[in-house]
């Protein structure tokens, strides 16, 4: 079983200690008995331990930095929903296909964002804008903000906040089961709790660092049993020897658990695995043994967003899986919806 995350080292840059949020944090991690740094800002922090890049890049993920969001612009997040909303930055997983590989380029620590009123104050004028119609912010687009907030509760904070808006919704993705802080939260049914499931083999080879599957699968009853809008977020779909069977065998295990009231709301979102050029690069330099398949040879050629191109699979391949997996769930989850496949 996977612990809760603990930092190895925190940074606090001086304008965190302004907001109340910071100064909770600094006092919970002084008690936990942390390093605590101080630097002026998340950029400086450098020569974290570690003799190669192998060693600081582990050691990053185990780094965090409580600072303040600067940047109150939120970037969009389809087809998820409207708005990606910014609490955290980073992640310690150790997803080998990870796109936050790429994104988070040679800054692999975690941030913490402790002004979160201004940050929901910003939601609020999104919502304005849009009102009456309803507008969705995507919490986990730069983070696993569950796998950070049992120390923080800022996630706690955003559901309750939703919980009593109007016009707004909550989505986030975890792939970590510590949950039990949010089962009280008074979301009002306003946040739509999703987990990211997989194959086995997928777990096992390519998501190291995070809660099995069954963890996931106990995490989400309870999250069910707690009222939330529940989902699921097939990813990375990756072909691998007996990929329909561990798949199959995967879904039939979510069945058997959720309570049958919970399989009445309940949404899929499937997403193949893919690849860039620069993700590549960076994959193979962080996990030099990894069983990824990165062949562009067997991919097909797709333009991405800001002009990237990704390596996605054929169509013949889109196809078989689009078919595999969406009738396992028309089968198993007879009222579920598939909200894309991409």
């Amino acid at each position: 079983m996977v612990k809760p995350f603990v930092p190895q080292l925190v940074y606090f840059e001086p304008r965190a200690l302004e907001y109340p949020l910071g100064k909770r944090l600094k006092d919970k991690f002084e008690n936990m008995g942390l390093e605590i740094r101080e630097t002026t800002s998340h950029n400086q922090v450098r020569n974290l331990p570690g003799d190669n890049d192998f060693q600081k890049y582990r050691n990053a993920k185990s780094t965090l930095v409580v600072g303040v969001r600067k940047t109150l612009k939120f970037d969009t997040s389809k087809p998820s929903a409207e708005y990606a909303i910014p609490f955290a930055t980073g992640c310690m997983g150790h997803c080998h296909y990870c796109y936050l590989q790429t994104t988070m380029g040679s800054k692999p620590y975690i941030r913490t964002y402790v002004n979160t009123d201004e940050i929901f104050d910003a939601a609020d004028k999104y919502m304005k804008e849009r009102a009456p119609e309803i507008t969705r912010f995507e919490a986990s687009c730069t983070s696993d903000i569950v796998g950070i907030d049992h120390l923080t509760h800022s996630l706690k904070q955003a559901i309750e906040y939703f919980g009593k808006s109007q016009h707004g919704l909550l989505r986030f993705v975890t792939k970590f089961a510590h949950v039990d802080h949010l089962l009280d939260a008074e979301h009002n049914g306003r946040t739509r709790f999703r987990f990211s499931i997989n194959a086995d083999y997928v777990i096992k080879y390519f998501e190291p660092g995070t809660s099995r599957l069954p963890e996931r699968i106990e995490a989400a009853v309870k999250i069910a049993e707690a009222g939330y809008p529940l989902g699921f977020i097939i990813a990375p779909i990756y072909l691998h020897e007996g990929w329909k069977t561990g798949y199959g065998e995967m879904l039939e295990k979510l069945e058997e658990a959720l309570p049958a009231f919970a399989k009445k709301d309940l949404t899929f979102e499937l997403i193949q695995h893919r690849f860039t050029q620069p993700a590549k690069r960076v994959i193979q330099k962080n996990y030099p043994m990894t069983k990824l398949e990165l062949d562009e040879s067997k991919r097909k050629w797709k333009w991405g967003r800001y002009g990237i191109g990704k390596y996605v699979y054929t169509n013949e391949e889109q196809e078989d899986m689009k078919d595999t997996i969406g009738g396992y769930i028309d089968r198993l989850f007879p009222e579920a919806r598939i909200e894309y496949f991409t």
